[in-house]
């Protein structure tokens, strides 16, 4: 039964490579972060398909899913739900948001003020909302997929670091290769269009059960301790870069052993090893570090001190 989830979810990779070209490590970040039940951020210029690819992974998933257009004068309301009254009934009722649902798209969420951007603070963390005092449970699975342009865009804010520790993994979604280019010019030429998915043969090849399943097995791969210890010396290892204002928080090195987990499930190995570790390093752990402005200013980036630290902490045999 491993064997034939597995199978499911490399056919989650083939449906939605069906709509989107050369995004198959985006993909595979997604699947990861719905294993290890996290949610994900995509960073990356407008017009790069981020958002065609969260609503082709929902389709291929069989899940619902909800897009919130995140705006300057969205308010948290309009992302949670909230209390509205009924004149026929003669009572305040709950009118549920966007966020209750299985995939919740937000999309640009840097271009809404840090006070609507921190109500998904709670849904994200304990998978619930309060609404007049009273919580709401969410659906099961949930993940918030939220895409944010890059922070020297017009008309962004920063995302509070809060909200950002939040996020399992930050995915950065660059411009297509040349090929890929002419590959996506060639299927709307052909007559492709993105807001019609099934007539682009996206088809649901995985059930929320079979994910359901999935989680658990996930949940069972063995991690012995160097591993472990490899993956809290990595974290601590930020805390001491002189570049780095603020280093990665127990938080991310639990990510970073989640995030492990499930990649070392996908590919098939018995547990985890090193190497799960430190494929997944970066993208857990980038969103997690703040830098300092002088190593800003100098051109230093999160991923250059990641790499730099992956070098030099020792790597158990």
């Amino acid at each position: 039964m491993t064997t034939e989830l597995r199978t499911a979810f490399a056919n989650v990779r083939t449906e939605v490579g069906k709509a989107v070209v050369g995004q198959d490590g985006a993909v595979t970040g997604l699947l990861i972060a719905l294993l290890a039940g996290g949610h994900v951020l995509l960073e990356g210029v407008p017009g790069v398909a981020k958002t065609l690819l969260v609503r082709s992974l929902s389709h291929a998933l069989s899940l619902d899913t909800k897009r919130v257009q995140f705006t300057p004068d969205l308010m948290p309301g309009d992302v949670t739900g909230s209390l509205v009254y009924d004149a026929k009934a003669g009572e305040f009722e709950f009118r549920a948001g966007p966020v209750f649902t299985n995939i919740m798209l937000a999309d640009e969420i840097n271009r809404t003020p840090p006070k609507t951007q921190s109500a998904l603070l709670e849904a994200m963390e304990e998978r619930q909302v309060s609404v007049d005092g009273e919580s709401r449970l969410l659906p099961v699975p949930f993940m918030v997929a939220a895409t944010q342009n890059p922070v020297e865009y017009e008309g962004t804010y920063t995302l509070p670091e809060a909200q950002l520790d939040r996020f399992l993994l930050k995915l950065v979604l660059d411009l297509p290769e040349r090929d890929v280019e002419v590959e996506v010019l060639r299927r709307h030429a052909a007559g492709f269009s993105p807001r019609d998915l099934t007539a682009a043969g996206v088809t649901p090849v995985l059930t929320a059960a079979e994910l359901a399943e999935a989680q658990a097995l996930v949940a069972r791969v063995n991690t012995n301790a160097d591993v472990i210890g490899y993956a809290v010396d990595l974290a601590r290892a930020t805390r001491s870069s002189p570049s780095v204002r603020l280093g990665v928080s127990p938080r991310g090195s639990t990510a970073l052993l989640a995030a492990s987990k499930a990649w070392a499930w996908l590919t098939g190995s018995d547990g985890v090893t090193p190497d799960h570790v430190q494929a997944m390093a970066l993208p857990v752990l980038r969103h997690r570090i703040q830098l300092r402005p002088e190593a800003e200013l100098e051109g230093v980036t999160s991923d250059t001190i990641l790499r730099s630290i992956m070098q030099h902490v020792q790597v158990p045999i």
